[in-house]
């Protein structure tokens, strides 16, 4: 009788691995440590003068990882001081927000709102209200965000000269009157 095979195919991370488990689709994993997941290289994909202002923001590509394409998640860290976007509101995408740790302010059109440890949030598609998160605070804050990638978006930006729209999977900017950065 043969013996059971030691190794499973699969397997799951545990606390203080560092590896990412196969998967049958060998360009994807399984499971993995979302602090190890290796942060976005390209701080934005906001135009100058914009990008400028998010070298406080740290992003790890959550579903990318996974080759997930109807929706992202990312694993979000806020330096002090630092803003997660331009106040923003999409006319096709629903996001959602889940503070890991820390705190964050989160401003939209009806003003500041202190988000907590523990707190969400969520932005329906198509209300027009924009919104965005900034750490006020002298401490990281990290949280989870969570948006679908619904064809045919665009995002509006009320304080700003800018507007994107998404363009077969890419964000394109333009000014408000037309003009592209």
């Amino acid at each position: 009788m043969p013996s059971p095979d030691p190794q499973p195919d699969h397997y799951l991370l545990t606390a203080g691995s560092h590896a990412v488990t196969p998967d049958p689709d060998p360009e994807f994993p399984l499971a993995a440590i979302a602090a190890d997941v290796p942060s976005r290289t390209l701080r934005s994909i906001y135009p100058a003068p914009f990008a400028a202002l998010f070298e406080g923001r740290d992003k790890k590509a959550l579903g990318a990882l996974f080759g997930l394409s109807n929706f992202g998640v990312n694993l979000t860290r806020l330096a002090p001081g630092a803003a997660s976007s331009l106040r923003h509101a999409h006319t096709r995408q629903d996001e959602f927000v889940y503070v890991l740790d820390g705190e964050l302010v989160l401003h939209t059109d009806e003003g500041a709102t202190l988000l907590s440890t523990g707190m969400c949030a969520g932005f329906r598609a198509g209300t027009g209200n924009a919104h965005r998160l900034v750490n006020a605070t002298s401490h990281d804050a990290t949280y989870l965000e969570i948006g679908d990638r619904s064809a045919g978006d665009e995002a509006s930006y009320p304080d700003d000269d800018l507007v994107a729209r998404l363009d077969a999977g890419t964000w394109r900017f333009f000014h408000k009157d037309g003009r592209p950065y």
